[in-house]
């Protein structure tokens, strides 16, 4: 279990801020690349990581399209099968590489979020509140989705993908969808990945030891009443399976249909007992900060990030050093 990080560009000033606060993992992707030169393209961002001593371990990969809606969440064909078309791509390139994991997300909404709260030191976090819900009745560019047509899409996904990491010994991590809505759904979408069930169905389709998850403790957090007491169950359900790839290792104030994420150490779950848990069940792999407060002074967040990285790295020299 070690720091990681996501969403740098991989250039000098980058890394090096990043080997400076202990970081030596990070999912990543070329500034510079194309679906003709992928294999080519990744290879030499890997290699450039490691000149800072950073391993580029997990492929963040963007979509091909840049709207918030994934082609498969849309369920349209051919868009789809354009996109998964270009995932296998993604998975061979991986394999060529060397890089064990690439990230995906099959999502429709984005940014769901209401007004921020004010927070220490002038900071502000970022909060969902469903009663101060006011577009409900607006419906995305996707329509109406249920739950079927969600999951059937999902299915869609999985059906063509997994096979495909199963052949090169890929993992994939799908991340959940953020934050979790009541039943009825949101802006007519239900979201079928904003539940704990949901989460476990899906990594009952296409059973592999490549299909797992992207677990943001975060977002997991938002799906339950009382995330300082449940949490742990549910990484233990996940993490003793053996479904948990990459950790967005974040904490929250509050809990479903009302929340704001905080910093590590002021939120409701401990998160040093929260890293207990992962090492626990024998989680190998990075956890990264995610979704730190904003400030007017720190506009980059690199502030707050380095915060995170420093959290993280004392909790595993916790765990290291007292077991």
């Amino acid at each position: 279990m070690h720091v990681g990080t996501q969403g740098v560009p991989l250039n000098r000033e980058s890394l090096e801020y990043l080997k400076r606060h202990a970081v030596d993992h990070i999912a990543g992707w070329p500034a510079q690349w194309s679906e003709a030169t992928l294999v080519s393209d990744l290879g030499r961002a890997k290699e450039f990581c490691a000149k800072f001593g950073i391993s580029l371990d997990v492929a963040e990969q963007p979509r091909l399209h840049q709207p918030p809606i994934s082609a498969s969440a849309l369920g349209k064909s051919p868009e789809r099968d354009r996109e998964i078309d270009y995932l296998h791509k993604v998975i061979q390139a991986c394999a060529k590489n060397g890089i064990p994991s690439f990230k995906y997300i099959i999502r429709i909404l984005f940014e769901v979020r209401t007004e921020p709260t004010p927070g220490r030191g002038g900071a502000l976090y970022s909060t969902w509140r469903w009663k101060d819900v006011k577009d409900n009745d607006k419906l995305t560019e996707a329509g109406r989705v249920t739950g079927d047509m969600y999951w059937e899409r999902i299915a869609y996904f999985l059906d063509r993908v997994i096979p495909v990491c199963n052949e090169y010994k890929i993992r994939a991590q799908g991340h959940p969808h953020d934050p979790g809505v009541p039943p009825a759904g949101y802006r007519g979408v239900d979201r079928v990945l904003g539940t704990v069930e949901g989460l476990k169905r899906f990594v009952s389709i296409q059973e592999s030891p490549y299909h797992g998850l992207n677990f943001c403790v975060g977002t997991v957090a938002e799906m339950l009443r009382n995330p300082a007491r449940e949490i742990h169950d549910v990484i233990r359900y996940f993490g003793k399976r053996k479904k948990i790839f990459n950790v967005h290792f974040r904490n929250i104030v509050g809990g479903r249909d009302d929340f704001h994420e905080v910093y590590p150490d002021n939120g409701d779950m401990n998160m040093i007992e929260v890293a207990r848990t992962l090492w626990e069940t024998g989680y190998p792999y990075m956890l990264m900060p995610d979704h730190m407060p904003r400030h007017a002074d720190d506009p980059d967040y690199r502030q707050a990030f380095a915060f995170g990285y420093g959290y993280i790295k004392a909790a595993i020299q916790a765990l290291e050093t007292l077991g």
